[in-house]
């Protein structure tokens, strides 16, 4: 099997645990199916020699390890240094920018004490990984950030907009 073929296998089981992790009500539950994903998509970048996100996904995995245990802004803000020195030490342009806004996002969302502003966090997050991904010519991730929007989506729709529908009746 080609490593091209490997990483998007790869990429395939990270879609599992991401379309898992929203439909979970309990924050932790979240932080620790996105920190088994980041494993494999950190796997699979590094299948195709994109340094930069090879590095963000690793740091995302002990990022959300470190979300799960605390919601300290200090530890917050030097995950948000640690993304911008791993963005920025091998910097190949807008993939780059692109790749560190996203886990800058993705960095605050971890350490959010409300699943539901960790959610919103990570739809912006998402978005800018989607974009990315397009524009890094991976499509198993295209694939995987488009489900786990509309799983993020599902989600915040089923615990917190029909709920309030339902409230006002």
């Amino acid at each position: 099997m080609s490593a091209f073929a490997l990483s998007q296998v790869l990429a395939a089981v990270a879609i599992g645990f991401d379309l898992l992790s929203f439909q979970f009500r309990e924050r932790r539950r979240i932080i620790i199916c996105l920190a088994i994903s980041c494993l494999f998509i950190a796997t699979h970048f590094a299948l195709l020699g994109h340094s930069t996100a090879t590095g963000l996904a690793l740091l995302a995995a002990v990022r959300l390890v470190a979300g799960y245990l605390t919601t300290s802004k200090r530890v917050m803000l030097v995950f948000i240094v640690a993304t911008l020195t791993v963005t920025g030490l091998p910097f190949y342009g807008l993939l780059s920018v692109i790749s560190g806004l996203g886990s800058v996002f993705g960095t605050v969302g971890s350490f959010c004490r409300s699943d539901r502003t960790l959610r919103l966090v990570m739809m912006g997050a998402t978005s800018l990984w989607l974009v990315h991904n397009w524009l890094a010519g991976t499509p198993m991730p295209v694939l995987m950030e488009a489900l786990f929007l509309g799983s993020n989506i599902l989600g915040f729709y089923r615990f917190y907009l029909r709920r309030a529908g339902r409230a006002e009746l």
